[in-house]
């Protein structure tokens, strides 16, 4: 659908300049920019999925932890090798 918008000078510059260091036309980033805002509104209409990934800090640290327990485990202790 064909419509006429109203940018300022400076941020349609920037905007067209973004669209074609990425080789895209500036319709096409109009089109993502406005995706992804109505995608991200759409979150802060479910506060609920803001908590999830909350947790992806920890991967690491768990990553280690299991990295420690198995190395505790694949030691064979002295008296378990006869």
């Amino acid at each position: 659908m064909k419509t006429t918008l109203e940018i300022p000078d400076a941020l349609f510059r920037r905007a067209k300049s973004v669209a074609a260091q990425r080789g895209i036309p500036f319709r096409e980033l109009v089109s993502e920019a406005l995706g992804e805002k109505l995608t991200a509104r759409g979150a802060e209409e479910r506060p609920w999925m803001k908590s999830f990934g909350k947790l992806r800090a920890l991967h690491k640290e768990t990553s280690r932890i299991d990295r420690l327990i198995k190395q505790e485990f694949d030691q064979i202790e002295p008296e378990d090798r006869e």
